[in-house]
């Protein structure tokens, strides 16, 4: 057994898989939060609120199909509130009718308010594309925006919501990062992982300095 996983080749995506789902957090402008998965976001989103995280969230996403888990903000505000949320903290964007117009909507938002730190919250099975896509935004805004890895990472895997069981919506992910990825619209793993580099690059100066 050895020698066989000696000549295992390690693919990048799942380096990137392993970054990912080992990303550190720190105090940001932001949390991001992305309509999407019903309500089952919004707990982790307010979680880290009240952790102190950050003062604000962005609630991003314009679409409202609950057969597809896309609860628009009017069905979402009473939950954050009751978790905790201040609606003075909420900023809102619900023009965004997919990921790639939410990330570029989002980094934006980020820009004009000269911010330079993020934390993103999807759920886990789309945090993955959620995350190379805000990348590629940020690349192609030229930003040096440090943006988080933080999903909801305790929600079911195999139980069966009104939009499907997420396990099974994990495998169409990665079909969609392809085809994304040909499209141009989302970063590469080379990207993410090089970014993730200088992430922990930028944070070994701060611990020093």
């Amino acid at each position: 057994m050895g020698s066989f996983l000696k000549f295992m080749k390690v693919t990048e995506r799942e380096k990137f898989i392993i970054l990912v789902d080992n990303d550190r957090i720190f105090k940001s402008d932001a949390i991001v939060l992305l309509e999407g998965d019903g309500e089952f976001r919004c707990p982790k989103a307010v979680e880290l609120y009240k952790y102190g995280y950050s003062n604000k969230i962005i609630f991003s996403g314009g679409i409202s199909n609950h057969s597809y888990g896309s609860y628009p903000i009017e069905d979402l505000l009473p939950i954050l509130i009751q978790h905790g949320l201040n609606e003075n903290d909420l900023i809102i964007e619900n023009i965004s009718r997919n990921t790639k117009e939410q990330a570029d909507y989002v980094i934006q938002i980020a820009n004009n308010n000269g911010w330079k730190n993020l934390i993103l919250v999807a759920s886990h099975y789309h945090q993955y594309r959620a995350y190379l896509t805000f990348l590629e935004s940020i690349r192609i805004s030229n930003t040096d925006i440090l943006l988080y890895n933080s999903p909801a990472n305790d929600l079911d895997w195999f139980n069966y919501t009104e939009w499907g069981c997420r396990f099974e919506l994990l495998e169409s992910e990665f079909d969609k990062i392809l085809h994304y990825q040909k499209l141009g619209h989302i970063a590469s793993f080379e990207f993410a992982i090089n970014y993730q580099r200088k992430k922990r690059e930028i944070f070994n100066w701060l611990t020093i300095y």
